[in-house]
């Protein structure tokens, strides 16, 4: 929000007219319609004034401390990523942290446009290992991380903790996961406006909670099968590991998510088995299936939901299939050590790579 936006919505919350606030000031009324159609300024000895007969202060008069709404913390993310394209990564970086200046207090920013970063490093350089922005991005999860807002800071959080688990950093991780909260609230506030709308007869708004609701949570669910067919396998319950690797894939095609989760299941069965046949077999099928665009929209659980942009188109595939090429080049991954020299694998390296 622009000095004129806010002088007039300061000005009509306060049940002022233009032509008071020019006599309180001194001014011509015109001129005060000057300053909210910003054709003109208020001169800088009014700014005080101007700030206690609208009940602010300075900082949000002259919007020092004004937080982006969310489109435009996406549409700025959006502009990242085409920047990180057409200019590289160090370009993106340097206009993160020119945003973050503009807008110092706003964690939510910061949070959503540090997670992006971390994104396009994998994007365009393949791997965050080593790489010499980390050590920043990190450094603003921790800044985030003591942010008011909870919800945002517990993100931040999160994101250190799986951090120092990959360091080994385990006291580290510890205790941060104590300061995360053992469960949500008793309450579940989308389904309680999901249920004031259906008495509003709003029906498509109370279906458009209740399908965020399902796909954020089978999403979690299936995430959850893949760690117990990993645990199963590791207490060698084989039989356990493939049937949650059947119950995820049917999962996932029962709910219409996107087709390579059911790839991500068998390729990692099979190497959790180092089952070179049935590794490849699953890896060429995620490959491709991460070029397909998923249509969520065409699913009668996801109709009422909005999509700008579904995997075509944004990176996501092309993400995962860096980070996936990635991962079977670093030869401290020792889950790979038994493909990594297969020629099938080198070809998809150099073609992908």
């Amino acid at each position: 929000m622009k000095i004129n936006e806010i002088i007039r919505k300061k000005r009509l919350e306060k049940g002022y007219t233009q032509e008071q606030i020019a006599s309180f000031l001194g001014v011509s009324p015109p001129a005060v319609n000057k300053w909210e159609k910003a054709s003109s300024y208020p001169d800088i000895t009014l700014l005080p004034p101007l700030a206690r007969l609208l009940g602010t202060d300075l900082n949000t008069l002259l919007s020092f401390q004004e937080e982006p709404t969310k489109e435009e913390i996406e549409h700025f993310i959006n502009e990242l990523a085409s920047a990180a394209e057409t200019e590289g990564i160090d370009h993106a970086f340097r206009m993160a942290l020119d945003k973050f200046h503009q807008y110092p207090a706003s964690d939510s920013l910061l949070l959503h446009t540090t997670l992006a970063l971390e994104g396009l490093i994998l994007t365009h350089v393949g791997s965050t290992k080593d790489n010499p922005y980390m050590d920043t991005i990190e450094d603003l999860y921790r800044r985030v991380s003591k942010s008011n807002d909870k919800e945002v800071g517990n993100l931040a959080k999160s994101m250190l903790i799986s951090k120092h688990i990959g360091r080994k950093e385990f006291e580290a991780a510890e205790k941060l996961l104590k300061e995360l909260p053992d469960k949500k609230d008793a309450f579940d506030k989308r389904q309680l406006n999901a249920n004031l709308y259906l008495a509003q007869e709003e029906w498509a708004a109370a279906a458009q909670l209740i399908e965020q609701k399902i796909l954020s949570e089978i999403t979690v669910v299936v995430s959850s099968l893949y760690t117990l067919a990993e645990i199963a396998f590791k207490e060698n319950q084989i039989s356990d590991a493939e049937k949650l690797t059947d119950i995820a894939k049917q999962t996932t095609g029962l709910f219409d998510l996107w087709e390579c989760n059911a790839h991500i299941a068998d390729f990692l069965l099979a190497v959790a088995k180092k089952d070179t046949d049935r590794s490849l077999d699953a890896l060429r099928k995620l490959i491709t299936t991460l070029d397909k665009e998923w249509k969520p929209k065409e699913s009668v659980l996801y109709r009422h939901l909005s999509f700008k942009d579904t995997n075509k188109g944004t990176g996501i595939g092309q993400m995962m299939r860096l980070g996936i090429v990635s991962e079977l080049e670093n030869p401290e991954n020792h889950a790979y050590d038994f493909l990594r020299d297969h020629p099938d694998i080198q070809n998809l390296l150099g073609k992908y790579r």
